[in-house]
Order: C-alpha cells, then structure tokens, then sequence
C-alpha cells in the first residue's frame, strides 16, 4: 500500500525577533500554522520583548519577566527555529540563503526583514571612546540590556542627563529619578516631543515634567561629552556646560536598514516597500516594521507595525492576496513620564480653510487642540486631560461628522458623553495602541472564557504597554462578560511581588520567621524573585511586625528613607526638626536660624504642618546639620506619622473649651515615627470653630463643651478631600491617646500599602471600625494597644545616626547641584522692589 507523504514545508526566514518580526510570525501562524518551516533570528540573546515597557524596567515599577511577550518555550511549541543572538551579515537574494555571524547559511523561500531601528546618536565629541565603545557612564536607551546596565551603573552615581526631550527621553528621564537624585533632561528642539505636539502643547507638557522635579532645557544643543576616564559633564553649543556622571542617548531612532543596504536591495531612509510590504524589486523578500519605508514614510509607533503585519501574513500565507497596505492614520494615547498624552494626525493647520479649536489651563496643565477639514477631524492633541479621547479616536478614525457646537468636542455639554461607553465602540476600533488590540480582541478573548481583568490583558496584551487604556480594557471586559467578571486574585496581594493577600502574608512571615525583605523573597515570592516594586511596602511591614527585631536591609528603602531627609527637585534634601504641636521656644528658633546662616541655607519655610523647613541642603551636610541643631527628626519625608497640627487652645484662645495644644504634643510624643502603609497626618483643635482643620485629618480631635473630645478618622486635605468620619466622643484626654494609637495600630495591621485613612476607613466601614477600635468587638483591642506601646518603648530618633551612619555611602558626598534661586531672609532695600 503506497502511502503518499505530506509536502515539503516551504522555508520561511525572518531576521529580527523584535516585536514587528515576532508579531507578524504570530499573525502568520493564526492564519495557517502548517504552512512553513520557520526560522527566526535575533540579535538579542533573548525571547520577544515589548521594547515600551523597557522604561517601566527602569523606573523599578515592571519586573523585565513582565515585559516578554514570547519567551523561549513559546519558539519551542511552534516549531520555530531561534538563532538568539545572533545577527544576519548579509542576503544573497540570488542564492536566496541568509549568512549569520556564526558561519551559519540558512536557505529561504520567503524572507522577512524585521531588523527594525537604531538609536541615533547626535554628532558631538567624546560619546565613545577607541575600542571601548561608549565612553563610561555614556548608555543608549534601547534594548533590555541597555536598560540593565544603565540601573547598575546609576545606582552607585548621583546627576544624569538624558539627550533627547521626545517620547523616550522623557521615559528615560521618569525612569532615572527612581537611581539618581536629578536628572536634566536637554532636547535641541524648542518643545517637548516636537514630532508629535504643537509648541503650546510641548510647553504645556513641559511644565508638567518639570513639576515632577526633571529639569528640561530646551534649545540646547550638546556638543561634547566631558570627562577623561568616565562622563563629568556635558557641553552645550551655547558654552554651558551640565554637570553629571551619567548620560543617556534617546534623541530619536533611524530605521536599521544597514543589512537590506550591504545585500544589495532598494533602500532610501528604510528598506523600501510596496503596498503588499514587498522589497522593491523583490518577489520573495519583505520587510515590516520600523526598518520598513512605505510611500516614502517609516514610522516609529507600533501601531502601524500591527497594520502592516497583518498585510504580510495576509499575503504570504494566500488568505488574502488582494490584502495592501496603504499606510497609517497615527493616533496614539500615552502616559508620558506620568503625564496623559494623546495626538493623532495634524499637529497644526495645513490649509487656510483648517479650523482649530484650542483650550489652554496652564495652571493644571492642560493644554487641547483640535483641527477640522469639511467639518471631519484631521488632528488633534491633548495633554493632561484626555477624557474625550475615545470619542475623538473614533471620530478621527472613521472620519465621522461633528457636532456644530465645537465646544461639545472637548466639554459635556451636550455633546458626546465624556467617554465612548463600550457597547457604542465598533468592534474594529483601536483600544490599546502600545500592542494594537482592538475592542473584537478584548470581546473574543472573554467569550472564550476568560473572565478576570488581568488574564484578558495577559491573553490580548490590551494595557500591557504603556497602561493608559487599563480603565477602558476594564470597562469593555464588564460589558462583554454581562456583569460576570471574576475577580482578579492579583487585586488583593499586599505587594505585586507575593501572591497573598496582606493577612496571609503577615501570617506566613509570622510561621516562618521572617524578618528581612529578602527572606520573604526567597520563601514566599514565586521562583524566589525579588521585586523592586514590593520592597518598600514590604519594609515596612516587617518593621511593623517585628520592631527591634527587623533585619533592616537599606537597598529595600526608598532615598528618603536611607537619608531621613525629603529630596528635593534639585537633588538637595530638605530637613525638618520636630516641633512639637507647632510648639517652639525662642531658643529653638535661635539654634534653627544660626544653623540655617551657619550652612548657608537656601530657604527657610514653614510647612503647612506648623514647622519650620530648612530647603537646599546637599546629601553630604545632613549629618552636621543635625548634629548643630540638635532637635529630633519631624519624620516630614516616610510614609510614616508624620505631625500634629494644633490651634492655641484653651490657655489663650476665648474661643476654646479644650487644651488642644497640651494634648496634641501628647499624642506626637507619644506616637512619632510610627511606620505605616501611608502617610498620617492628625490635628487637633480646641473648638468646633477647626482652626487646626482636624475634620480633614488622617485622624482629628476637635474640643466641645463638657469637656469633651470628638475623633474623627479617615479625613483628607490634599489632591483628595474628605471629611472625616466620627469614630467617638470621649471624656478625657487620656482615652483621646488611647484610642488614637488602637485605630493606628488597626490601620497598620490592615491598610493596602499606600493606602491612606481617606480610602481604608470608608473601605472597612467606619460602623466597623468602631466596633473594633471603640467597642472592642473583635477582642483584640488589648493587643492593639500592647503592639503600638511596643513601638513607643523601641522608637529612636532616625538622625542620631549621624554619628554612625548605617552604609559606607549612605552621606556620600554628591557632584554639585545647580543652585535655585535664593529667597532673602533680609527685608531688601526699597529700591530693589521699585
């Protein structure tokens, strides 16, 4: 019996394992998995990774095992065939076979380029250095091992300057402030992602990065790299020269055409290609992605990456032969170094007859601008209020008509809604640009079964690069699951680097005695990974938990947190002595103001805390500045207790029916420096009149006739505000104390890290919390007060380790700061006000 054998599969090779080259390999397998005998190389010695989210690597707040989007296993199920770093010489498109550096000759029948981009380094002197590539300290922003070493060398150094103010200069900036203590950030063009934004938009968004304490210089052309054996500066055209010991390359990107161009095939500023993205003059060799160059057009984005994938696995697998590319409408929404971004088409007018409508908030820094062509939208930009982006998409996208009232496009009034709901979303229509997936994708994936948040952003990549769309990924898997979504067990973990919920994980670091963030680690986190972005919530658990007995491991705090000072934008600290209930005496105000002369202080400023703030003080001088003040740390900078404001109470006031003065320095001796998952803030007023503002503290004790006391708990005066809840009325100062502490103490033991009173006490319930903390419900309230006395009988004041520091460098001295301006503390001549 003859039996006949399957056919040869033909011999696809594609060079470049980025994510154009994987994800058109993945649209190809959709399509006909059994169609071709792969082969795939990549000059990474790596999987496929998502080359957006390598600025979340940096900034410590992505694990890089987040980031890949196909690891090694993933090559091995579908039979590809990986050459990991390894890189392709050249194409010999007679012979049809590729030759690697390895001396490997790999035959094709079909090839895909995918080699992608490069990073472009502006022409200026001392960038490298002969035979040893970049000068010391000088990095390139674009691959994972870029990143990797980048956060190595900017641990141990203290200024960088980032090159280049586009999307990735600011990312790299962001990401920097996490290892440095100040980064400048200098773009040669006049305004912030000038590819992308008008100037007023730039501008805008450039007032917002520099309120995150970034420096930008804009028109600043650097010219040269300085320093002999590693980087001490930059130089800029104009003769300045920007003190750093670190320097990062992100001016811009070129397509990586090198490899097309020594093979011989058509190349202009990319791989030149036709609609179907076949080389020019080539039958069996395509090129996508960012080394691709369609209609005299390369792109940068991703989501044309997506657009021009499907076409090609389109065409090579024959699902559709008449499939073409004929290029891409940009629209994208991105958080830029933390700051909302959209911009989709037209940036400014091009034709008299274009109309704008534009809307300008400096102060909260938003900035919007539309432009219309026969009443359809062919551009717009918005930052820092993006909420009618999803209307604006749609409208850009499918060319839709306005409503008359222009104004209608931007407010509700009377207009579109604010937000696109999902059932009016087409199913085509873009929700996350980062990784092109489109609402369809989001439904499928749920009518496929899976049912929590985070498994379909796992499945479809949706909000797995810059994170912007979570909030609609959210809402579409509502709506596509019929109100039957499960919950995500990620939701309740205490830190993303544990999988347990707080209760658990305090009960097994109780079993297994652990008592350092590594020991949790390496016991409890899956594989034993560590996770930057849990070690501080985990820090402070532990010294919760144990007290004395904690194995403090500095790499686990936060910058303020190792030097007990609040850093600044400038890279200086500032230090703030406790006072008391807002409480001194003219002697401590003597000491602070010949400290302040003696170190040259910037600035003198009382907080909103009733203290006084000594601003400008380099790294190295805290612990002599310390040292001649002689007072205790205000704990102004953990996430800690932090003060307690006070009005002047009974003694003086005619006003008052309770001494809020006496007891509010009571309960600051009494709890100071107390650790917890947030900041508390507390005040306490000597009447209902709340001078003090104790009604929208963490918690708050107001004074009423009879002689007695109100608590209040869960207020907020900040970016949110909130009354606070009345937790009881008591009838001596001594029960304010004791309660006080039981709610703290139940807050710690309790709250989500980060989770401030103004969230955890209306989580719980505030008729719950009562019942614990007041009326003793759940029998622990013994153990509550016992746990926080354990606290006060341990406490030490945080600057006496001025006279031994922890770490070698924990006051190393820092490279000179630029100096703000100086506010007089003398009253000046009246001709300088005239």
């Amino acid at each position: 019996m003859h039996t006949s054998q399957p056919p040869e599969r033909e011999r696809l090779v594609v060079v470049g394992n980025g994510m154009a080259g994987a994800r058109t390999v993945e649209e190809i397998l959709q399509r006909d998995p059994d169609r071709y005998a792969i082969t795939m190389f990549g000059e990474e010695p790596h999987g496929n990774y998502n080359r957006i989210m390598l600025s979340n690597v940096l900034a410590g707040v992505e694990d890089e095992a987040g980031i890949f989007l196909n690891d090694l296993q993933w090559y091995a199920d579908n039979g590809i065939t990986l050459h990991a770093g390894c890189k392709v010489d050249r194409i010999d498109s007679k012979r049809k076979v590729v030759h690697a550096d390895d001396g490997t000759k790999t035959p094709y029948d079909k090839l895909i380029i995918a080699t992608g981009s490069t990073a472009f380094v502006p022409p200026m002197a001392g960038v490298h250095r002969p035979g040893r590539g970049y000068h010391q300290g000088v990095f390139a922003f674009r691959t994972l091992d870029d990143t990797r070493n980048m956060i190595r060398y900017a641990r141990d150094h203290e200024r960088a300057v980032v090159i280049g103010g586009g999307l990735l200069g600011l990312e790299a900036a962001r990401g920097l402030q996490q290892h440095v203590s100040h980064v400048t950030l200098i773009h040669a063009m006049g305004h912030l992602m000038n590819t992308q934004l008008d100037e007023p938009a730039g501008k805008t968004l450039q007032a917002s990065v520099e309120k995150l304490g970034i420096e930008v210089i804009c028109d600043g052309f650097t010219t040269e790299i300085l320093g002999k054996h590693a980087v001490t500066g930059v130089k800029l055209k104009d003769g300045r020269v920007i003190d750093c010991d670190v320097v990062v390359l992100a001016a811009g990107i070129r397509a990586n055409a090198e490899l097309a161009a020594t093979s011989g095939l058509a190349v202009d500023r990319g791989v030149v290609v036709d609609d179907q993205m076949r080389v020019a003059g080539e039958t069996d060799i395509y090129a996508v992605g960012e080394c691709a160059q369609h209609r005299g057009v390369t792109y940068g984005l991703v989501a044309p990456l997506w657009d021009q994938a499907r076409v090609l696995a389109d065409h090579v697998t024959g699902r559709n032969l008449d499939a073409a590319y004929h290029g891409s409408q940009v629209a994208t929404k991105l958080k830029v170094a933390g700051v909302d971004v959209a911009a989709m088409g037209l940036k400014e007018p091009e034709l008299d007859t274009d109309e704008t409508v534009t809307f300008a908030e400096p102060r909260r820094g938003v900035y919007q601008s539309l432009i219309i062509r026969d009443d359809r939208l062919v551009g717009a930009t918005l930052v820092g209020d993006v909420r009618k982006v999803a209307f604006l998409m749609q409208a850009f996208d499918r060319g839709l008509p306005l409503p008359e009232d222009r104004a209608g496009l931007l407010f509700d009034l009377g207009g579109p809604p604010a937000e696109v709901s999902a059932a009016e979303m087409a199913d085509d229509a873009q929700v996350c640009n980062c990784n092109g997936v489109c609402k369809g994708d989001i439904v499928e994936a749920v009518q496929c079964g899976v049912k929590t948040v985070s498994g379909v952003m796992d499945k479809t990549r949706a909000g797995k690069g810059c994170g912007s769309c979570k909030g609609l990924v959210q809402q579409i898997v509502e709506w596509a699951a019929g109100g039957e979504v499960e919950e995500d067990p990620a939701a309740s973990w205490y830190v993303p680097g544990v999988p347990m919920p707080k209760p658990e994980l305090m009960e097994a670091i109780r079993t297994h005695g652990l008592k350092s963030v590594s020991s949790v680690f390496a016991l409890l986190a899956p594989g034993g990974e560590e996770d930057a972005k849990s070690k501080m919530g985990l820090a402070s658990l532990l010294k919760m938990m144990w007290g004395a007995e904690y194995d403090d491991e500095r790499d686990a705090r936060f910058i303020n947190d190792r030097v007990h000072a609040n850093i600044q934008r400038d890279g200086t600290f500032s230090v703030v002595p406790q006072m008391k209930g807002g409480v001194t005496t003219p002697a401590q105000l003597k000491r602070i103001a010949e400290v302040a002369e003696k170190h040259d202080v910037p600035m003198v400023k009382l907080t909103g805390g009733q203290r006084i703030d000594l601003l400008g003080v380099p790294k190295e001088n805290l612990p002599q500045i310390w040292a001649d003040l002689d007072m205790p740390s205000g704990w102004a900078y953990g996430k800690s207790f932090r003060t307690v404001k006070t009005c002047v109470g009974s003694d003086f006031c005619r006003f008052g029916v309770g001494d809020s003065t006496a007891l509010g320095i009571a309960i600051e001796e009494r709890y100071q420096g107390l650790e917890g998952p947030g900041k508390m803030k507390l005040a306490v007023t000597g009447c209902p009149r709340n001078c003090a503002e104790a009604y929208v503290k963490d918690v708050g004790v107001v004074a009423i006739d009879g002689g007695k006391w109100e608590i209040y708990v869960g207020g907020a005066a900040g970016a949110h505000v909130r009354k606070g809840d009345l937790l009881a009325t008591v009838d001596s100062a001594d029960e304010v104390l004791t309660l006080t502490g039981r709610f703290l103490q139940y807050y710690r033991e309790n709250a989500n890290w980060l989770e401030r009173t103004y969230a955890f006490v209306p989580r719980i319930g505030i008729d719950r919390v009562r019942e614990i903390v007041v009326d003793d419900a759940d029998g622990i309230a013994e153990r509550l007060d016992a746990a926080v006395a354990e606290h006060v009988a341990t406490y030490r004041d945080p600057w006496q380790e001025r006279a031994t520091p922890v770490t070698p460098g924990q006051f190393r001295t820092s490279l000179p700061l630029t100096v703000l301006p100086r506010v007089p503390v003398r009253e000046p001549a009246m001709e300088g006000l005239r």
